[in-house]
């Protein structure tokens, strides 16, 4: 093997393991089956919530996953593979990437790393089932603000049995 060859595959290499290590979740998927315009429409959605979505050699991702101490996902590197690294959202590549199987039943769902922890396929799924970043901010914002809202009603009651109103419950 030349030199030339050899440098440009450790530079993906490196690249791989950076992703790896920089990216919220990482999703492996089988594309066995797709047509070009199939993989063309997941690009763009995955692209449309800044997920990554890369074909790479199986062996040259082996060797990123040793390097970036995630080699449980060696196993799932087997026939045709695509990665989705998700860089903001956590939850994005698994939540689009099973969107797109539920249409698509060519695209399967092998494995996972989120946060740092490994998920095999059925864990992928569960965490493809939470809301977004958006959607879980306002489920918060919901449970704080219940608390507020339930006193209000209570001094609102308390004015009301009173017959005053809610400034002079409050005193």
């Amino acid at each position: 093997m030349s030199k030339e060859i050899l440098e440009a595959k450790q530079q993906v290499v490196a690249e791989i393991a950076e992703n790896l290590k920089n990216s919220q979740s990482t999703v492996i998927v089988e594309y066995r089956g797709l047509t070009v315009a199939d993989v063309t429409e997941l690009r763009r959605t995955l692209r449309a919530e800044n997920v990554g979505f890369k074909v790479y050699k199986n062996k040259l991702v082996q060797r990123a996953t040793e390097e970036a101490g995630m080699s449980e996902l060696n196993e799932y590197l087997v026939g045709p593979n695509a990665i989705a690294f998700g860089h903001e959202d956590a939850v994005a590549p698994a939540r689009i990437l099973a969107e797109f199987a539920k249409k698509h039943e060519a695209l399967q769902i092998k494995a996972g790393y989120v946060e740092g922890k490994f998920l095999p396929q059925e864990e992928v799924m569960a965490v493809a089932k939470l809301p977004n970043r958006e959607g879980m901010y306002s489920m918060l914002l919901a449970c704080m603000k219940e608390p507020v809202a339930k006193v209000a009603r209570v001094i609102q009651a308390v004015a009301d049995a009173q017959g005053g109103d809610a400034a002079e419950a409050a005193q």
